[in-house]
């Protein structure tokens, strides 16, 4: 049963192209073994949503599989139409080759949901191991390094703040943020166990 959120990855069932990556919890994933189209729970709007309820391209439900440590799910279906809202049949056709470049392909227009944008863009690179891509390399290269990577940010920010310099100050907690985001992503926790101990320690 379960009792979080768990990536889904959808693959297409006859090319096996990774098409995307959506969130799911129980309620989403039982409409999804009911079939026929795939279902996932929006993070942003807190609700469950049909892919293609409003452009018309559903993902037909061929095959659904969990992975042996119950954490994330593999649907493989058949696409009735472009998936990915650019247009393209796969999310997974745009190359990303510099960090910085992560965040111009989040949407200006929704603030609000800047870390949820941030956080589908670091798992997509996760699951899609571009070589291009400086997010996927950085996974790759694992826990320790990573981590290391989140001291060093940490020490430029300190650094920014003692120089006073605003631009910078922005800049390198910019870096620190989006290297912690990472590093969660490369733990074995979830982004939602920070978020709930950040709501617990609002109580106090």
């Amino acid at each position: 049963m379960i009792k979080k959120l768990l990536p889904a990855i959808i693959q297409h069932d006859d090319t096996k192209k990774v098409l995307m990556l959506g969130y799911m919890n129980e309620e989403a994933l039982t409409k999804t073994y009911n079939g026929p189209n795939v279902w996932f729970y929006s993070r942003s709007r807190k609700k469950l949503w049909e892919k293609g309820e409003t452009s018309g391209n559903y993902l037909k439900v061929k095959k659904i599989k969990i992975d042996c440590d119950l954490d994330s799910i593999l649907i493989t279906a058949l696409p009735q139409g472009p998936t990915c809202h650019t247009g393209n049949t796969s999310c997974f056709e745009n190359n990303t080759e510099y960090k910085d470049s992560i965040f111009s392909e989040l949407d200006k227009d929704n603030q609000s949901e800047i870390i949820d944008q941030l956080i589908e863009i670091i798992s997509s690179r996760k699951i899609s191991n571009d070589e291009n891509s400086y997010t996927s390399k950085l996974l790759n290269s694992g826990i320790k390094r990573i981590s290391q990577k989140v001291v060093e940010e940490a020490g430029e920010v300190a650094i920014a703040c003692v120089s006073n310099d605003k631009e910078e100050i922005i800049n390198e907690f910019s870096d620190l943020f989006y290297h912690m985001l990472v590093l969660i992503e490369a733990s074995p926790i979830d982004y939602e166990d920070v978020w709930k101990q950040l709501s617990l320690r609002m109580k106090n």
